[in-house]
């Protein structure tokens, strides 16, 4: 056999702070007290790998876009809180003993979507000046514990594991510094993590699911590391092989190679050793079965008895309103005309979302030299997202009330086999975490998507209480189960339709709403929370 299973450890989870650049150059070390091994040593430059988000479904891409066919289903409960972790695989091993060619085998062998690939080269230290000069004559040690940013590494791994959006540093190896544009990842149902040291933090163990050390011969590490350095970088044989004996050589032994008795499983021969990956996918894929959730069917049977929650503001049901919902109530109404009292509709229900925003006084002058007394908006920005198909159709009303508003996409759509909701495709703008944010659907049913859609902003550290859904038009279980999970966020609908049949249509209900508005056909088993590929 050539895979060796080892015990497993139940993860837990530790936050750590940011920590300064040290030198790494060698000598005693006195802050290794965290670290499994603690013994000091030099190690030159390896090539490096840069961390990526590993998204391998089924893609639909366009000029602008990508969207993915295979969707993620749903990461939290019905309480809207994360009931599952990302599934984290740990790669270990000496420099050029193909841990990346592992990962991506592992990758292409899951199958699923949503797999980040999380490289330690990224967490390494900005250099000081004095160890740039170092870098310069590759006198620094880059394979030595104190080289990486293990607080940076913790803290990013435990975020991404929880479910939330997580900014990686871009390391610049020319430099020795971290780029000024720092790489977003999201949405991560599988995380694969390597990197030579990936065994050596406690806290950092604490993290991983599986642990995997490739084990390959130093011989065959040493004939890849002579073919990248001398084809890549120009050196002559003897200084790669001088280099190797001082530096690389003597670090797998004292920091590396000890690690290996961590590992749940470790793999000879790197990626040419399908009968250990064939187990690692296995093994994944039953640890991912065990965590699979159902959302929707929860949300059908809860709180459906309760009174409307006090965070529901309904538009004022006036003559004009109500006339506008009988004409895009009637089936037999044109689509010229289900759009016109549509968009009228959209319009108030935008302004009456945008009197929940805070304001303040403001004092301003008219032009007769006299002081007003008014009010103005009280936060940072204001940030539309609208839950695609039907919600981008309430983004001209949020542009004509808020100038230069800036405008994010979800695309959510219930898998057919399942039921569930799933997200295929985000684009949020940056720092919408500090924003006020009107979310856009305009049919809300179970809530299902709207949850879904909640969860990825708080999940892109966007406060609660700073989130407004609006809607056209909501069914009492949506209205429940979005103010059941989350309490503080704000919902203004036109209408609330009292039931949700078993095929999840409101009644009495609009029908279709982005089929009717677009004019295409709706599938026979349309439901009134099915989010298609946006139409431009």
């Amino acid at each position: 056999m050539s895979a060796v299973c080892r015990g497993g450890r139940v993860p837990a989870m530790e936050s750590g702070d940011k920590s300064s650049a040290r030198s790494a150059s060698g000598g005693e070390e006195g802050s290794l007290d965290r670290l499994l091994p603690t013994i000091s040593t030099g190690l030159s430059p390896r090539k490096r790998t840069t961390s990526q988000c590993k998204s391998e479904p089924p893609l639909l891409r366009t000029s602008k876009r990508t969207i993915y066919t295979a969707g993620r289903p749903p990461w939290y409960n019905e309480h809207g809180t994360q009931s599952k972790e990302a599934f984290v695989i740990g790669l270990c091993g000496g420099s050029a003993s193909g841990k990346t060619t592992v990962a991506r085998k592992i990758i292409e062998a899951l199958d699923v979507p949503w797999v980040v690939l999380l490289s330690m080269d990224s967490f390494y230290k900005v250099l000081s000046e004095e160890e740039q000069l170092l870098a310069a004559s590759n006198d620094y040690n880059f394979d030595h514990p104190d080289a990486f940013d293990f607080a940076l590494l913790v803290h990013t791994l435990r975020k991404l594991k929880q479910g939330k959006s997580v900014k990686i540093p871009v390391y610049d190896f020319t430099t020795h510094g971290r780029q000024k544009e720092w790489k977003t990842v999201y949405g991560a149902s599988v995380i694969i993590f390597e990197g030579i040291m990936s065994f050596a933090d406690k806290e950092l163990l604490k993290l991983l699911d599986m642990k995997i050390f490739v084990d390959t011969d130093s011989d065959i590490r040493l004939v890849r590391r002579l073919r990248r350095d001398i084809t890549e970088r120009g050196r002559d044989i003897e200084g790669v092989i001088k280099q190797y004996n001082k530096f690389v050589k003597p670090a797998f032994e004292q920091y590396i190679e000890p690690t290996m008795r961590l590992a749940d499983i470790v793999v000879p021969r790197g990626g040419g050793n399908m009968v250990a990956i064939d187990l690692i996918v296995q093994h994944v894929h039953s640890q991912l079965e065990e965590r699979e959730l159902s959302v929707r069917a929860a949300l059908a049977s809860a709180h459906q008895a309760q009174p409307l929650p006090a965070t529901l503001s309904v538009l004022e049901n006036t003559p004009q309103v109500r006339g506008m919902h009988t004409i895009i109530r009637n089936k037999d109404t044109s689509r010229d005309e289900f759009i016109f009292y549509s968009k009228r509709l959209m319009r108030l229900l935008i302004e009456r979302a945008l009197s929940f925003l805070p304001s303040q006084v403001h004092v301003v002058q008219t032009p007769q030299g006299q002081d007003y007394e008014g009010r103005t908006f009280h936060g940072k920005r204001i940030t539309g997202v609208s839950i695609l198909r039907a919600g981008e159709t309430m983004e001209p009303a949020l542009r004509a009330v808020c100038k230069d508003v800036r405008i994010g996409k979800i695309l959510i759509q219930t898998n057919q086999d399942t039921g569930e909701p799933e997200l295929h495709y985000l684009r949020l703008p940056k720092d919408i975490s500090e924003d006020h944010v009107i979310l856009m659907d305009c049919t809300v049913s179970t809530g299902a998507a709207a949850m879904m859609a909640v969860r990825v902003l708080l999940d892109h550290d966007v406060q609660e209480d700073k989130i407004l859904l609006v809607s056209l038009l909501m069914a009492e279980m949506g209205v429940h189960s979005v103010a059941y999970a989350f309490p503080q966020v704000k919902i203004i609908t036109t209408a609330v339709d009292k039931k949700v049949n078993d095929l999840f249509h409101i009644i009495p209900g609009i029908g279709n709403f982005g089929d009717r508005y677009f004019g295409t056909d709706a599938p026979p088993d349309w439901s009134d929370e099915d989010m298609d590929e946006p139409s431009y």
